[in-house]
């Protein structure tokens, strides 16, 4: 592969000498017409590989939103099972490429990279794009499933996400440790789930300057609370803070003088996940030492969090696709019957 050609194709939005001349695809020229809601939406033919497609959606104007774009594939998929799709806007500063995954039980995994030549280097693209190169010597043997499964591992977002993933395990085992008070094991595996989604939450928010306009918020109320109540007070943040900006902070609408001095400006967010949980009032003794909070904030504080689907540039940059992903692993499926709602969905 010549990168400085793939750079100048990618550039140029020409995709059919990008994947013919450098990555060793096929011609393939038969257009694709759709009716989507009654409109007419037609998908250019760029390239195919032993039944795998590859087809451009160009639009007039700007690139249709998720919801849109998700309709187009559903529709593709019912002519094409295997395929993946280019949608670019009419002005040609974007490219959002969108694969697939399709597994038989389990729910379709929507895997979008986004590309915008003007301020992106393209490297990230350019890795997945290695990924599915083919030379002259895999011609005679190459099969649909060995193209299938080329493309899985280029566009599938797991190979960016386990890293962190088998790490949050860890991290989420150690922190059980330093939950105490409830007695009941399956309680407690609980309740860390929950704090963790909690803490999760919002580190996308903190990191946006919606709490109290401080992008290091967690971390620095931690300390503020140590000072205030002493460096042998332990159980400090637990108990007299991050309940409070759970509970009443970001779980209610109507904050006093009182609450706001403690835990600032921060908004009221209309949903269940920091009220009063179950296990809460069953158990509300519960203590969890800073210890706990100083290392999974450690953890979460070496990576980049963005509360957008901005494309992942590296295995640092966690947004809620990454998030998806570690509720899709860790849930049990099986027993509960519960999947991990994309978030185009909800």
């Amino acid at each position: 592969m010549n990168k400085t050609r793939i750079c100048r194709y990618l550039q140029q939005f020409d995709f059919q000498s990008l994947f013919i001349e450098e990555l060793g695809w096929d011609n393939f020229t038969t257009d694709l017409n759709l009716t989507l809601d009654g409109t007419p939406v037609t998908l250019q033919a760029i390239a195919e590989k032993r039944g795998m497609v590859l087809l451009q959606h160009q639009a007039a104007g700007e690139i249709p939103p998720a919801p849109l774009r998700n309709k187009i594939e559903l529709l593709v998929s019912q002519k094409y099972r295997e395929h993946f799709i280019i949608f670019t806007d009419g002005n040609q500063t974007e490219q959002k490429w969108l694969w697939v995954r399709r597994e038989l039980g389990r729910p379709l995994a929507r895997r979008d990279h986004t590309y915008r030549p003007q301020t992106q280097t393209g490297d990230a693209l350019i890795q997945k794009l290695e990924t599915i190169a083919f030379s002259f010597e895999e011609e005679e043997d190459l099969t649909l499933v060995d193209v299938t499964s080329r493309v899985r591992a280029a566009f599938n977002v797991e190979r960016a996400t386990k890293k962190f993933y088998d790490q949050f395990k860890k991290e989420r085992g150690a922190f059980e440790a330093f939950v105490q008070g409830i007695p009941d094991v399956d309680m407690s595996k609980w309740y860390v789930s929950v704090m963790l989604n909690r803490l999760m939450f919002v580190y996308f928010i903190q990191r946006k300057g919606f709490l109290d306009g401080d992008t290091g918020y967690l971390r620095n109320r931690m300390q503020l609370m140590q000072e205030r109540y002493g460096g042998d007070q332990f159980y400090s943040f637990y108990r007299y803070f991050l309940l409070r900006l759970f509970h009443e902070g970001l779980g209610e609408p109507e904050h006093d003088d009182e609450l706001e001095g403690l835990i600032g400006n921060v908004p009221y967010l209309n949903g269940g996940i920091f009220q009063l949980h179950e296990v809460e009032q069953k158990y509300p003794d519960i203590q969890i030492s800073d210890a706990a909070f100083t290392r999974i904030f450690d953890f979460f504080d070496q990576y980049q969090w963005h509360l957008d689907d901005r494309p992942l540039r590296d295995d640092k940059e966690i947004n809620p696709d990454v998030l998806g992903y570690i509720f899709e692993k860790y849930i049990n499926q099986k027993q509960m019957g519960a999947y991990y709602t994309k978030e185009d969905i909800t």
